[in-house]
Order: structure tokens, then C-alpha cells, then sequence
């Protein structure tokens, strides 16, 4: 009995969560669109060492009279257009060395190292975002599809009305109205140029996105059997909330996570594109594309790096996305175990 139990016990199937992490290390596109995701992160973290130790350069301070060293002579940052008559100055282009590698924008300020530093709010923003958005869907959705009648209408149509309007119109509106003068709540301020303002509005802006599936696997789960058990029992509604719904939509939450950032991530970008989202002195991918938008035809590398950069995180996240989707798939994980 004692073998045969400790047989059964080296052969007990793994926990959900351990099966759906082996199946997303099987995955290859996800672990390589994670890998990514690392990378670009670990690179953004370490802009103030790329930007003083390595390009030696101030990315926020203006340029525009400097000089720098390339093939042993000093170069002018802002040089003579290349049209015939020689008229204007444009920034230098891409170095490819440690110094302007990606060149200057139009006032002489180093792109790489300002990509780098915009990278670092605009993941901020768009994860920070991420994270507030799905705690009030979930606290939405919980109590919609819990409660279910009269509750139940008035947050769906809310949601609805939310959803009916376009997003970006919505964020644009919502941004216009605390770009000059902040956002009061209640007894505390928010300066217009606290990154709190857009993480708010990005993240009240999608929350109907994630209230609507949340609602639905909640009512999902009021009808199940141990549900209806435990409210026969007796259980308050509160416990049933926490140790019976919650721990059951924490999948969905997860698969949501990155979509939703890729999501938010396109929003800050085209607000900080509109000037009503991060504001100066700071910068994000947005504004770098907003400042690189007058070179697009003589240094296009200023506009075309911060947007690379913002496809290739928007792409790995829905790549991220759909592979935490399939490893959560209990029946699909259960389908690619048997086989």
C-alpha cells in the first residue's frame, strides 16, 4: 500500500498553474515574444547609465550648437540641409557609434538615449494602467454578474454607454479636461503634469473591455454547483466573492493583462502624439514621434525608432497574449497533455 501510494504521488498530474506554465514554456513564439519583453524593459530601465556612462549626453537638454567626434573631427549636430540651395539645418543622422547612434532630433538632442527614457513612461503608464483597469473591471464585473438584477442593468448599461463612445474620442476628451488645470479628487490634487492623469484616464477607458468577459465568467460561476452550495449552507456573499469567484476569474485576468497593455500602450503613445498626454519636460514614445514628425522626410530615423519600438512591444504583447490564452485553456492544455 505504502509503494503503491508513493507510485500514485510521483504521478499525480501537476497543479493547473504549473501545467499552464509548462505548456507556455513549450510555446515558442511566446517565450520568444516574453524574451522581448525583457529585453526592451531591461533596456528602458537602464537609460540614465546609457545616457551618461555610454552616449555621454543629456537627452533633455537642448543641443543645438554642439559638436561631436566622429572618425577623430568634431561634427556639428545641427548641419546644412541637403537641398540645393544648402538653406535650414537638420540634425545629424545616425552615427551608428555610441554617441548619437540614432542621430539628433531638432534640437540636437540624442534619440536613442530619449527612446530609452520615453520607453520608461510610456511601459509605466501602460502597465500601471493595465493593473487599475483590471481591478475596477474586476470589482465591475464582480458585483454585475454576482448580484445580477437591477445592479446588473444599470452597470451593463453604464459599461455600454462607456463602450458606444469611441475610445480614443473618449480618452482625448478626458485628457483636454485636466491637461491645463489637473485632476481634483476629492481632497487631493494631481498636477497636469503627473503621470497619474493618463494612467487614469487609459484605464477608465478600458475598463468596459475587461468588465464585459469578467461579467460573463462571473455568471458563469454563480450557476455552478459548489456556488449554489455554498450560498445553501449559508456562506455570506462576501466569502463566496473572495475564496469562490475570485480565485476562478484570475485566469481571465491573466489573459487579458497584456492585451489590455497593448491597448493602453497605443493610447498613451497617440495622447503624448496630441500633446494631452505626457507632458514636458518628460517624454514618451509619443512625443518622441511628435518631435521626430517635421524630419520625417530628411532624418526620418526620429520618427521611425520610437515607432518601432512601440510595434515591437504591442506585437509581442498580443503574441504574450494569445500563448497565455491557450496555456490557460484547461481543456486545450488537457488535450495536448493526452496526446
Amino acid at each position: 500500500m505504502n509503494v503503491s501510494s508513493a507510485q500514485s504521488g510521483m504521478h499525480a498530474s501537476p497543479g493547473p498553474w504549473r501545467a499552464a506554465l509548462r505548456s507556455l514554456g513549450r510555446n515558442p513564439s511566446a517565450m520568444t515574444a516574453l524574451a522581448a519583453l525583457v529585453l526592451i524593459t531591461l533596456a528602458c530601465l537602464l537609460a540614465p547609465f546609457y545616457a551618461h556612462t555610454v552616449a555621454r549626453t543629456d537627452p533633455f537638454v537642448s543641443n543645438v550648437a554642439g559638436t561631436v567626434v566622429l572618425g577623430g573631427q568634431d561634427v556639428d549636430i545641427m548641419q546644412p540641409n541637403d537641398n540645393p540651395l544648402h538653406l535650414g539645418l537638420s540634425p545629424i543622422g545616425p552615427t551608428w557609434q555610441r554617441t548619437y547612434l540614432l542621430g539628433a532630433d531638432s534640437q540636437g538632442r540624442d534619440i536613442a538615449a530619449r527612446l530609452l527614457y520615453g520607453g520608461r513612461n510610456s511601459l509605466l503608464i501602460s502597465s500601471c494602467a493595465t493593473v487599475l483597469c483590471l481591478i475596477v473591471a474586476a470589482m465591475v464585473g464582480i458585483i454585475a454578474g454576482f448580484m445580477g438584477g437591477l445592479v446588473d442593468t444599470v452597470l451593463s448599461r453604464m459599461m455600454d454607454i462607456m463602450w458606444a463612445v469611441p475610445v480614443y474620442l473618449f480618452a482625448i476628451s478626458l485628457s483636454i479636461m485636466t491637461v491645463n488645470s489637473g485632476l481634483r479628487i476629492g481632497p487631493f490634487m494631481i498636477e497636469a503634469n503627473n503621470l497619474l492623469i493618463p494612467i487614469t484616464i487609459i484605464a477608465l477607458v478600458y475598463v468596459p473591455y475587461a468588465a464585459r468577459p469578467i461579467r460573463g465568467r462571473v455568471i458563469t460561476l454563480r450557476q455552478a454547483e459548489f456556488v449554489t452550495a455554498a450560498r445553501g449552507l449559508g456562506v455570506p456573499r462576501w466569502r463566496i466573492i473572495v475564496f469562490d469567484i475570485l480565485p476562478n476569474i484570475t485566469t481571465t485576468l491573466v489573459v487579458l493583462g497584456p492585451l489590455i497593455m497593448a491597448m493602453a500602450l497605443l493610447a498613451e503613445s497617440a495622447l503624448s502624439f496630441l500633446s494631452i498626454g505626457v507632458q514636458a519636460p518628460a517624454a514618451s514614445w509619443g512625443t518622441i514621434i511628435q518631435d521626430g514628425e517635421g524630419l520625417i522626410y530628411t532624418r526620418p530615423m526620429a520618427s521611425i525608432a520610437p515607432g518601432l519600438a512601440i510595434v515591437a512591444v504591442v506585437l509581442a504583447l498580443n503574441i504574450l497574449g494569445d500563448g497565455l490564452r491557450d496555456a490557460l485553456d484547461v481543456r486545450e492544455t488537457s488535450r495536448r497533455d493526452a496526446g
